[in-house]
């Protein structure tokens, strides 16, 4: 790829990467083609009475800090045009505003609290005598994620739950949906296979048009613990670039979830 041709590449990725992440910037591996809980919130048993929600300053308190990561930066203040209102986020199918508000990092529902964070991964380093181009692509091989903590009276975290996994499979087409003004367009939405550490856990693929005719995947990951949800947005800049897959920053949601007990 010429030069000219990667820099225009790399501005329309960070374009595409600001409508997906709603102007803020899964957990998917491979599965095995017979993994029967493919697509399917993994639950656990719910014979416990319903947990209490979380206050604001309880989220605050279990929310990420860089402290419990051991790479990549931690933002505990999000920026305006990070931080998405839930008015903000519409979708012209109804059924997708779930979905929507995940990849906006906006809480789905209607949260007795929530509160925002957001990771940026180390970038990765170029190969020894790469070219300029390889170089500049490899910089951009870094994962950008949201991280929305919600927490919900009566029953509302397992409801959000049920409405993403329905959200993902009606809308498993595609769907276009509008964030603090940003229009953009999903073309297929995929299941994967969700990480551990949750009560309850969904991992979706959405696939976006990029530069160039490339499908760009982005990973969204909703874990339920007790009376608070978790949504984790990811995007790769490279990825946007190249069209590849990458993987899930489970190390992220791993040491988000576990600081809710």
């Amino acid at each position: 790829m010429k030069p000219t041709a990667v820099r225009r590449t790399v501005l329309a990725a960070s374009a595409a990467a600001l409508a997906l992440l709603a102007t803020a910037c899964g957990g998917s591996g491979d599965e095995g083609k017979g993994d029967e809980g493919k697509g399917k919130a993994d639950a656990a048993p719910s014979a416990a009475p319903a947990a209490k929600a979380l206050t604001a300053a309880e989220l605050e308190k279990a929310a990420l800090v860089q402290a419990d990561v051991k790479d990549g930066k931690v933002v505990t203040k999000l920026p305006a045009t990070d931080d998405v209102a839930a008015d903000q986020v519409t979708s012209e199918e109804a059924a997708c505003r779930p979905l929507a508000h995940v990849q906006a990092g906006v809480a789905v529902g209607s949260p007795a609290a929530t509160v925002k964070r957001s990771w940026t991964g180390e970038p990765k380093k170029p190969a020894e005598g790469a070219s300029p181009e390889d170089a500049l692509l490899a910089g951009l091989g870094a994962e950008k994620m949201l991280i929305t903590l919600a927490s919900y009276e009566d029953g509302g975290a397992e409801q959000v739950i049920k409405d993403v996994d329905a959200a993902a499979g009606k809308c498993a087409g595609g769907y276009t949906y509008t964030a603090a003004g940003q229009k953009a367009k999903i073309l297929k939405v995929e299941k994967t296979q969700a990480p551990g550490g949750a009560d309850e856990a969904l991992a979706i693929t959405a696939i976006a048009p990029a530069d160039e005719g490339v499908e760009a995947p982005m990973k969204l990951v909703v874990a339920r613990k007790g009376a608070t949800v978790v949504s984790f947005a990811v995007v790769n800049l490279a990825s946007i670039v190249t069209g590849e897959d990458f993987d899930f920053p489970v190390k992220v949601s791993d040491a988000q979830l576990a600081k809710l007990g």
